[in-house]
């Protein structure tokens, strides 16, 4: 379990890290290219759903994943607890641990950022969407929203190319055009460990 706590506390402190860096010094939708390449950006966007900006049901669609993302966390580290001796492999330790600090990260963003930031994305009641905010953030506990209203922050933006226009329905669309961060990746890679090497994962 040493293994796992370690990989899960240094993903947690550096999506942490990240995401507090972004909010705190972006403008919302603000972008710049990285090493000054154009397929690779920082881009701060905010996201109120699932990983890759996926999302529904508004503000109570929100609450609700929350709660079951606290549940689905509960969950996998039982799961780990019970079979880290039983499948006492690298493969195990290190895929699971990176799906479990992912899920871990982007659940604290719900939790708490909606109460220790002063700005973030408001659900408006009237016209049933969600409305941006001007300014930068600061992490000063005024608080935008409450408990489970906080969102995520994405900012790992990968505009290779477009799609050709020729090509029937995704013509003229980005090859890639999902932002996230550092917890999306993690849980990426972990889900991506645990499917490809499941015989050594499970053996």
């Amino acid at each position: 379990m040493k293994k796992i706590g370690i990989i899960v506390l240094v993903i947690l402190i550096i999506d942490q890290l990240s995401k507090f860096y972004i909010k705190t010094n972006f403008h919302l939708n603000e972008g710049i290219n990285v090493f000054g390449l154009d397929w690779f950006q920082l881009k701060f966007v905010e996201n109120p759903g699932m990983a890759y900006g996926a999302e529904f049901g508004g503000l109570t669609g929100k609450m609700l994943l929350s709660v079951l993302r606290i549940f689905l966390i509960g969950g996998i580290g039982w799961y780990i607890w019970k079979n880290v001796k039983i499948h006492n492999n690298n493969y195990f330790k290190v895929g699971m641990a990176l799906v479990f600090a992912g899920a871990i990260g982007n659940l604290f963003d719900s939790l708490f950022y909606g109460m220790i930031f002063d700005t973030g994305l408001t659900w408006n009641m009237e016209r049933g969407g969600w409305d941006g905010y001007a300014g930068i953030s600061q992490a000063n506990f005024q608080g935008y929203s409450g408990f489970l209203k906080g969102c995520v922050v994405d900012m790992f933006y990968f505009p290779l190319f477009e799609v050709p226009d020729s090509i029937p329905l995704i013509g003229g669309k980005e090859f890639f055009s999902y932002i996230f961060n550092v917890a999306d990746s993690s849980i990426t890679v972990g889900g991506a460990i645990v499917l490809l090497f499941r015989k050594k994962v499970f053996g």
